[in-house]
């Protein structure tokens, strides 16, 4: 039996039809669950206290935290955590920033956010500036007024979601 043939009418896929929504709470940790089990992964999503080395810092300085916690970027990256890649990502903070990262092995990824005085600045994966004004490079720095813009907060983690920093390899 031969499939019908599912092109709309410029030869392209029809589109799908449904609604988008966030997940709750329970659903990403089933999601969760069933990925670790079909993985067969055995990966902790925290470094254990034993692990770290004695110099290691793993919390960020009170004014950084204060930032940190007045965007409401650690909120909004946990959203992004439980509903794009199901509560996989790891958190890292340190003194001065906090990391998302995911993915394994070659794949590994991250969203790397620091504190520079009061602005917020995001590490992009482009050497050169874009269009964007509160672009300088290789980062986007956003003073208070911009960083208190929660739409812009997402707008800018959806960009970094879409084309997130890839971390280089030591060999």
């Amino acid at each position: 039996m031969q499939r019908p043939n599912h092109q709309g009418p410029r030869g392209k896929k029809d589109p799908i039809v449904g609604q988008g929504r966030s997940l709750k709470d329970d659903e990403a940790a089933a999601i969760h669950e069933m990925i670790i089990d079909a993985q067969g992964s055995t990966r902790q999503l925290r470094i254990p206290q034993q692990d770290l080395h004695q110099d290691a810092t793993t919390s960020m300085a009170p004014d950084v935290a204060q930032i940190v916690d007045a965007s409401r970027i650690r909120s909004l990256l946990q959203f992004f955590n439980r509903d794009f890649l199901y509560g996989l990502g790891r958190f890292d903070e340190y003194d001065r920033g906090l990391l998302l990262k995911w993915g394994d092995g070659y794949s590994r990824k991250h969203i790397w956010i620091t504190v520079e005085g009061e602005n917020l600045v995001f590490e992009v994966s482009h050497d050169r500036p874009c269009d964007k004004p509160y672009c300088a490079g290789s980062k986007h720095s956003y003073p208070p007024d911009l960083w208190r813009q929660i739409a812009l907060m997402n707008a800018e983690l959806a960009e970094q979601f879409k084309r997130p920093v890839y971390e280089r390899s030591d060999d």
